[in-house]
């Protein structure tokens, strides 16, 4: 049985830093198709936590799509490098995202689950939802 690797981007954006903050991802599936996009606003709250829920969430739409075998991508390192468990989590803001998150996979929804590092430039899709859902917060 062939098996289906999908892809996440998730981003987080928060204006001023802290201030109006959102989340934005998107799901592709093996041949780049996107299958998925979420996007919310979050109110005031710094970019590190935008960023979590948009990993957060994205791993959350996977799990809702039946999907088993992801590799995450984000460009935030602090997010990466702390939910693959090589750096510690210090904030006291991050914790309880963070523990959510282990929770998650603790009851192990996936097959597969990586989460990588990936440059601002390759993670457009993401940026440009999670701003969409601030714009849209503004704008209605």
């Amino acid at each position: 049985k062939l098996l289906l690797m999908y892809t996440v981007y998730f981003d987080g954006a928060s204006r001023s830093n802290p201030g109006p903050a959102s989340y934005g991802g998107v799901i592709y599936d093996e041949t780049g198709k996107e299958v998925a996009t979420y996007k919310k606003y979050i109110g005031n709250h710094t970019n590190n936590v935008a960023e979590y829920l948009g990993c957060f969430h994205g791993i959350q739409a996977c799990i809702q799509e039946g999907i088993k075998n992801v590799t995450i991508y984000g460009d935030s390192k602090l997010v990466v490098e702390q939910v693959s468990g090589r750096w510690k989590v210090k904030s006291a803001n991050l914790k309880p995202i963070y523990n959510e998150i282990k929770k998650v996979l603790a009851t192990k929804p996936f097959n597969k689950i990586e989460f990588k590092h990936v440059k601002r430039n390759k993670n457009k899709r993401a940026d440009e939802l999670a701003n969409q859902a601030i714009d849209e917060h503004f704008n209605r």
